[in-house]
């Protein structure tokens, strides 16, 4: 059965209290190094979901276009330092954030330091992201959550690692985690077996529920992925094209009830798949379809918070195309976040996005709404938007 649901609010205001307490104590402050006031977890400064559209005009329509771009794309790096080159683009607002891999955090006071130089180049603005499902998928390996989401069986359960995982995170100075899961798995086969909570499409919702609410309680953006379901999949997108033949019924019933679930508890963050879906759409794959994004997300589901692409150096994509054009269609897929794991993919991609938004009205305005839901976002987690 799905767990009782607290009234949002009230959720934010128990968070709030519990964190307030907390920094008295201990004297710790989200996103310390910046010297800027930060918002508690869970707290947020309206009343209103993130990516509210008042929110979203007011911050993007102040932006010049260079930094409404580089709001849209998160970078990586090699190494356990920041290079010049993020620290600048970080300070220049020509990124809105990092992902980070366990490359760049052998330990945990080497990462702290480093999310703490992160967040000092961005003037507290710094979106930190990285992967922590559990079990072999954990980027911070030396964190929670140790179980992997397919060995839990109940909502308790899930909420228990998630919230263990994102107290991790928060305390390295990392704010968005992608995950969990939230493919249901069609089998054994199923590429995001032992990754996703199970194959019942009538259980994995109350989990991801749970999931989301802990990772908010704990003031770290949760990321549902990848939409709009790849447990039918028998092939990782990142290595190779997949196309998922399952009929617009049977992504309805059995695919987006989780998604669905975690929108009602006020996810974040939405990471789209690569795969292609011909019941929904014959030509685009999900992370570049309106049809997926729009129709289905945004219309059918209601979600107003980011949707970030899954890896933009994908197979899946470069089979279709380089990485700037893929950004591009993205984006006016409605895209807010271009998630960049090869460290060279900037050079590429923001250039590329600039240009056409220069000379493409509609396109300049479709990134100005991402800009805006960006900053939706940051706001919610206690971090500057771009200004």
């Amino acid at each position: 059965m799905p767990v009782a649901r607290e009234p949002a609010a009230r959720r934010r205001l128990i968070a709030l209290c519990a964190t307030a307490a907390a920094a008295l104590v201990a004297g710790v402050v989200i996103g310390a190094g910046t010297g800027a006031e930060k918002q508690a977890p869970g707290e947020r400064d309206t009343g209103e979901p993130a990516g509210a559209p008042s929110e979203r005009s007011d911050s993007a329509a102040k932006l010049p276009l260079e930094r409404a771009v580089g709001e849209v794309l998160i970078m990586s790096f090699d190494g356990t330092e920041a290079p010049a080159y993020i620290r600048r683009r970080l300070r220049d607002g020509e990124g809105a954030g990092v992902i980070l891999f366990g490359k760049n955090a052998p330990d945990s006071d080497t990462l702290r330091a480093l999310t703490d130089s992160l967040q000092q180049a961005a003037r507290g603005g710094a979106i930190v992201a990285t992967d922590q499902e559990g079990g072999d998928i954990r980027s911070v390996p030396f964190a929670a959550p140790e179980p992997s989401q397919g060995v839990l069986t109940t909502p308790d359960a899930a909420a228990q690692a998630a919230g263990e995982g994102a107290r991790a995170l928060r305390v390295a100075g990392i704010n968005v985690n992608l995950a969990p899961v939230a493919d249901v798995a069609s089998g054994p086969a199923s590429v995001v077996a032992g990754r996703a909570y199970g194959a019942d499409a009538q259980t994995v919702p109350a989990m991801v529920r749970a999931a989301v609410r802990a990772h908010d309680d704990e003031g770290v953006g949760a990321t549902v992925k990848h939409f709009p379901g790849l447990g039918a999949a028998e092939i990782n997108t990142d290595d190779a094209p997949v196309t998922v033949s399952s009929s617009r019924d049977r992504i309805e019933e059995s695919d987006l009830p989780p998604f669905r679930a975690a929108i009602e508890e006020d996810v974040p963050l939405v990471m789209s798949s690569h795969a292609l879906y011909p019941s929904l759409d014959e030509e685009d794959i999900a992370s570049q379809s309106s049809a997926v994004l729009g129709d289905v997300l945004r219309g059918k589901l209601g979600f107003e918070g980011v949707v970030i692409t899954d890896s933009i150096e994908a197979q899946a994509v470069l089979a279709r195309s380089d990485v700037a054009d893929a950004a591009v269609r993205s984006v006016e897929a409605g895209t807010d976040l271009v998630l960049m794991t090869g460290s060279g993919s900037w050079n590429e991609i923001y250039p590329a996005l600039l240009e056409r938004a220069e000379r493409d009205p509609d396109f300049a305005v479709r990134v100005r709404e991402a800009a805006g839901r960006v900053a939706a976002l940051k706001r919610r987690l206690g971090l500057e938007p771009a200004g």
